[in-house]
């Protein structure tokens, strides 16, 4: 299971025009807002943007300040494969360490999505021994208890983080990804497929 929520893409007309720096050809912009306040690049900005980007990454510097913010949220098996991305990324996660005992542990704060009958019913067996200690810590505090809950959370265990990246990161992340075993991948993926102007520099698609 993996989840995208309140995506916001910033800054495409600084990049824009940062792109034309190099040729000092600012006169030839196009671009604009429309009416519900979203940048708009016109025919020669896009073409512009287009040469850059399947020009090469040397090219394409301007695409490292389309910068992304988006609310994951995903099991830790898959934030262990994500961090591999430290380039250009932050995150703030919430805490297991602080806060995992805060709520009555179920099954939807784990990824089950794709687990077959008797490893979901073992699962259910998982979770109601991690309510039981957590109950227990909740009512002595000790800490032998709160290692318990640590040792014993399953990689399936979601969390959620506020990631800001940018758009070479995420040119980096897809043509990577997008195979991958992991369905979550695919999600993330397809969650690239849907920024702004993502066809064009991002997965350079042709016209």
């Amino acid at each position: 299971m993996l989840k995208c929520e309140r995506t916001s893409v910033m800054n495409i007309e600084n990049a824009i025009r940062g792109a034309r720096n190099p040729m000092n050809s600012w006169d030839r912009m196009d671009s604009g807002y429309n009416e519900d306040g979203e940048y708009i690049l016109g025919p020669n900005d896009m073409g512009l943007a287009r040469r850059l980007r399947k020009a090469g990454s040397d090219h394409r510097k301007f695409i490292r300040q389309i910068f992304v913010s988006v609310d994951v949220t995903a099991p830790l098996y898959w934030w262990k494969e994500y961090d591999t991305y430290k380039v250009s990324t932050v995150a703030n996660s919430t805490s297991t360490m602080h806060k995992m005992h805060s709520k009555p542990f179920d099954m939807e704060d784990f990824s089950h999505d794709h687990m077959t009958e008797g490893t979901l019913a073992f699962m259910g067996t998982v979770v109601e021994e991690l309510e039981k200690i957590r109950l227990r810590y909740i009512e002595t505090k000790n800490k032998d208890d709160w290692y318990d809950m640590i040792q014993l959370l399953p990689a399936s265990y979601n969390q959620m983080r506020t990631c800001t990246l940018n758009y070479e990161t995420l040119v980096n992340i897809y043509f990577a990804r997008r195979g991958h075993k992991l369905k979550e991948w695919h999600t993330f993926c397809s969650w690239i497929e849907t920024l702004p102007y993502a066809k064009e520099l991002i997965l350079a698609e042709e016209e």
